[in-house]
C-alpha cells in the first residue's frame, strides 16, 4: 500500500485472505507484523460471513488510521490514540468516503488487484431519500450511534485477541470508561423496526397475488416472505454460503409428527426452529411448484431456495434483497391507492430483516417468551424482552388524553 490520501483495501473475502501481495505494504517493519497479527485474527471467523466482514471493515480502518494518521504500531496505541481514532470515524477525510459500495478486489489480468475506487467510510441516504432523487454526499456522513458501539465492541475483541498472543500488552479500548462521551445512553427499551400489522397484511397479501399472477416469478417471493416471518429467519439463512447451504431436508419430522427446520445463524450457530402449520402449507406449496413431493425426505439435497436461471442455491443476499424490495414496492402501490399513505410513506424504510423483527414481535404476543426466544436463536431472553410492547401500550394509553385545561 503506498502513502495515499486514498487507501487501498488490505483484506480480501475470506476465501482469498491469504492471496495479499504483501510488497503492496508500506516498507516500515511494524506494518507486516501488524498486518499478519490482523490477518490471523480475522481467519478465527471465516466461518461466519457476517462477522468476518464487521471485524474486517473495522479492523482495517484502524490499521489505516494507525500507519498513515498517527504513524504508530498497533502495539503503540494508547487510550487516547483510541478515542483519536474512534472520533476520526465519525468524521473522516472526504477523500476516505464513498458513495457507493464497490468491490475490494477487482480481477485484472487473471490477477486479484485491491480496486483503486474502493473506500474505508461509505455514505448513504436513506431508501426514501434515494426515491426522491437524492445521492450520498461525502460531506454529510457521519457514523450512526448503533455503528460507533460496533467500533469500541470490535476493537476490545481484537485487542483482547493481541493481548492474549503477547503482541501488546494492555486493551486500550477497554480502558475508555467514558464512553458516554461517543455513544448516547438511552432511557428505556430500543425501538424495535418492524412492520405494522396493516402493512404487514398488504405484503403478504401482495406476496400472494403476485404469485397467482405469475407462479414461475414469485411463488418463490411468497414462500420467501412467509420463511423470514414465520420462522424468523436471517437474509444470511436463506442463502448459501461456504458454511451453510440451506436445503429441503433441513425440514424434518421427529418421532411425534411434528415438524422443524434446522438453520446455521449468526455465530454459526445451529438451532432447530419449530414449524407452524402455515409454515408447513407454505413448503408444501412452494415443493409442489417445484413439482417435488409435497414433503422433503430425510435425503432431499434439493436447494431450498434454488435459483430461477442456472442450477443451485442462490447464494447472494443482495438477490434476496431484490425479491422482497419488489415485493415491498407493490405493496406500497396498493396502499397508496387504498389512501393509507401514512404507512405507505413508512413501508418505504423497511428492510428484509424487519420481517424477522415482525414475526417475533407478533410471535411474542402470544407464545412464551422462551419459545420464541430459543426459535429465534436469541442468546438471553433479555434480548426478546425487547419485542414485548404491552409496557409502551400502557404508558401511552394512560397519556392519550391529558388535557392542556381541565374541562
Amino acid at each position: 500500500m503506498t502513502k495515499s490520501k486514498c487507501p487501498l483495501p488490505l483484506f480480501d473475502s475470506a476465501q482469498h485472505l491469504d492471496e495479499i501481495d504483501i510488497s503492496l505494504l508500506q516498507n516500515e517493519n511494524f506494518v507486516l507484523s501488524d498486518f499478519q497479527k490482523a490477518q490471523a485474527f480475522l481467519k478465527c471467523y471465516i466461518g461466519s460471513q457476517g462477522t468476518f466482514n464487521s471485524y474486517r471493515r473495522e479492523i482495517e480502518r484502524l490499521l489505516h488510521w494507525s500507519w498513515t494518521v498517527a504513524k504508530k504500531s498497533l502495539n503503540e496505541l494508547k487510550r487516547e490514540d483510541i478515542e483519536s481514532f474512534v472520533r476520526f470515524c465519525h468524521k473522516p477525510p472526504k477523500s476516505w468516503i464513498g458513495v457507493k459500495k464497490l468491490p475490494r478486489y477487482i480481477v485484472k489480468d487473471a490477477k486479484r488487484e485491491p480496486n483503486p475506487e474502493w473506500r474505508p467510510f461509505v455514505a448513504t441516504v436513506s431508501k426514501a431519500a434515494h426515491r426522491s432523487g437524492q445521492t450520498p454526499n461525502p460531506s454529510n456522513f457521519a457514523l450512526s450511534q448503533g455503528a460507533i458501539k460496533e467500533v469500541f465492541a470490535i476493537l476490545s475483541s481484537f485487542y483482547l485477541y493481541l493481548l492474549q498472543d503477547e503482541y501488546v500488552y494492555m486493551n486500550p479500548a477497554a480502558l475508555i470508561r467514558q464512553k458516554s462521551k461517543f455513544i448516547r445512553k438511552q432511557q428505556g427499551p430500543t425501538k424495535i423496526r418492524r412492520l405494522s400489522e396493516n402493512q404487514w397484511k398488504y405484503v403478504i397479501q401482495t406476496a400472494k397475488e403476485i404469485a397467482d399472477q405469475d407462479p414461475s416469478q414469485h411463488e418463490r417471493t411468497l414462500f420467501i416472505m412467509s420463511a423470514l416471518y414465520l420462522m424468523y429467519l436471517r437474509i444470511s439463512e436463506l442463502t448459501a454460503s461456504d458454511r451453510w447451504i440451506p436445503t429441503m431436508k433441513d425440514f424434518y419430522r421427529d418421532s411425534e409428527e411434528r415438524w422443524w427446520f434446522t438453520t446455521v445463524g449468526k455465530g454459526n450457530k445451529q438451532r432447530q426452529i419449530a414449524v407452524s402449520d402455515d409454515m408447513l402449507n407454505a413448503l408444501k406449496r412452494w415443493r409442489k411448484h417445484l413439482h417435488l413431493t409435497l414433503l422433503p425426505s430425510p435425503s432431499d439435497n434439493t436447494p431450498l431456495v434454488p435459483k430461477t436461471r442456472g442450477k443451485g442455491p442462490i447464494a447472494s443476499t443482495n438477490h434476496i434483497r431484490t425479491i422482497v424490495q419488489e415485493c415491498f414496492d407493490k405493496a406500497i402501490e396498493k396502499l397508496n391507492k387504498d389512501d393509507f399513505k401514512e404507512e405507505a410513506d413508512s413501508l418505504l424504510e423497511a428492510t428484509v430483516h424487519w420481517l424477522r423483527h415482525t414475526g417475533i414481535s407478533d410471535d411474542v404476543k402470544r407464545r412464551p417468551r422462551e419459545h420464541v426466544r430459543d426459535d429465534a436463536g436469541h442468546t438471553s431472553s433479555a434480548i426478546t424482552d425487547k419485542y414485548i410492547d404491552i409496557e409502551l401500550k400502557e404508558r401511552h394509553k394512560s397519556a392519550q388524553f391529558k388535557q392542556i385545561l381541565e374541562e
